[in-house]
């Protein structure tokens, strides 16, 4: 072809001893601009058409793809290419320089091309929130520096048009160093890799980890860093290995049960305790939670006490007897126990705690059926406004440390 165009050019009158050189640059030329409208058309006509079918498919795979601008880097490639394999046909034996340095080009581009398409993998498996998902996001990201780190031997051997694997050998003996620089990526990539197996984190989850003040919903698992959008939606970035190094809370076993716990107390002034007499019953029967409780407690515990031939009249320490305490805890049980955004198939308590010098606590331990946050709350507030209203009912009255003004009316009074 070159000599064709030499050739060509002496019968224009170009001198014999120029043809040469003029040939070369041609040639040069028109593959050049060769490559370049072909680039043209592929960007200008071929990507649209790609954009457009990606537009009207319902698939998301092309959508991702189109989004990483795989398509916009594999068109680059043809070009790339194009120009290597007529330098290699059209002009044998020359450039070589610029051949190595085109075959350097289509390496990178190569490369990029992965990378996208790794992206475009990752993004459209984490869209996926029909399903409890692993992140993979950290194995991509390590896969994406393994490709780069071999990309780059490879191009520094097509330009110095040495073998690839003396390179490497050459970089065992730096792995120290290659041990130092990318200290941070190494322990990010064992990290993931034990969050991954271990299934410890993933996106979506609540987690608390109060040493970086983190407290909220994990947005990414990357290799380096671990982002969490907190409930002030400030963002967190927390070193991967992190997770595994220090300690941390995750929600998503809560959010996987069939409630959320509920665990909070009252404390009852121990001053207000007492038996509980015909008239307190008559009262207690008359509440429609209560009635058959009450009525078969006492039942119960006249059998008892007329099977040992207790004498009541005598002390009201004799025998047993039912208290306000104890009939509160039972109206408390049976409440909850009608309530209807309570699980009864989880751990139900309503307990007394350890006395303080705040009183009695009486602990409700049971668990909300509606996880949601607000709703949660709601229900937890309604719940202890009903019972702090209903306390008086029973004889009894709830602890609270004197404020300013129980002191003045003292003084008043």
């Amino acid at each position: 072809m070159k000599e064709q165009v030499e050739s060509l050019l002496v019968s224009w009158g170009a001198a014999e001893h120029t043809a040469d050189e003029w040939a070369t640059v041609v040639l040069m030329a028109l593959i050049i601009a060769g490559a370049s409208l072909v680039y043209w058309l592929l960007r200008n006509y071929l990507l649209k058409i790609i954009h457009r079918v990606t537009e009207k498919t319902s698939n998301k795979w092309d959508d991702a793809l189109m989004e990483s601008r795989m398509f916009h880097r594999v068109l680059r490639l043809i070009p790339l290419t194009v120009v290597s394999i007529c330098i290699d046909r059209l002009m044998p034996g020359e450039f070589l320089l610029l051949k190595r340095a085109v075959f350097a080009l289509i390496i990178f581009v190569g490369v990029r091309t992965l990378e996208a398409f790794l992206n475009a993998v990752s993004d459209v498996y984490h869209r996926d929130s029909s399903k409890a998902r692993k992140p993979i996001r950290p194995l991509f990201q390590s896969l994406t520096i393994v490709a780069y780190l071999f990309a780059g031997i490879f191009i520094i051997a097509v330009l110095l048009n040495k073998s690839p694997w003396n390179l490497v050998t050459l970089m065992g003996g730096l792995t120290a160093v290659t041990m130092l620089v990318f200290k941070d990526t190494i322990l990010g990539f064992v990290a993931g890799v034990q969050l991954g197996a271990n299934d410890m984190v993933r996106e979506g989850d609540w987690i608390e980890m109060p040493k970086y003040g983190a407290d909220g919903d994990v947005i990414e698992v990357a290799v380096n860093t671990v982002k969490v959008r907190n409930w002030d939606k400030t963002v967190t970035t927390i070193p991967t290995y992190a997770l595994i190094s220090d300690s941390f809370k995750n929600w998503r076993g809560m959010s996987e049960s069939g409630g959320r716990r509920i665990k909070r107390s009252i404390c009852i002034d121990m001053n207000t305790v007492k038996f509980a007499d015909e008239t307190m019953l008559e009262k207690f029967r008359k509440m429609a939670l209560l009635k058959n409780y009450v009525e078969k407690k006492q039942e119960e515990i006249d059998a008892e006490n007329a099977a040992h031939k207790i004498d009541l009249s005598a002390t009201v320490v004799n025998g047993r007897r039912q208290t306000n305490l104890g009939i509160f805890r039972a109206y408390l049980a049976e409440y909850l126990r009608n309530h209807p955004m309570i699980n009864k198939e989880m751990t139900f308590l309503v307990r007394h705690l350890q006395p303080t010098p705040q009183g009695l606590p009486i602990e409700i331990y049971v668990f909300s059926s509606d996880k949601v946050w607000a709703n949660y709350e709601a229900i937890q507030a309604d719940i202890f406004d009903h019972i702090l209203a209903a306390v008086p009912e029973f004889g009894l009255r709830v602890y609270q440390q004197p404020s300013g003004t129980d002191i003045a009316a003292l003084k008043l009074g």
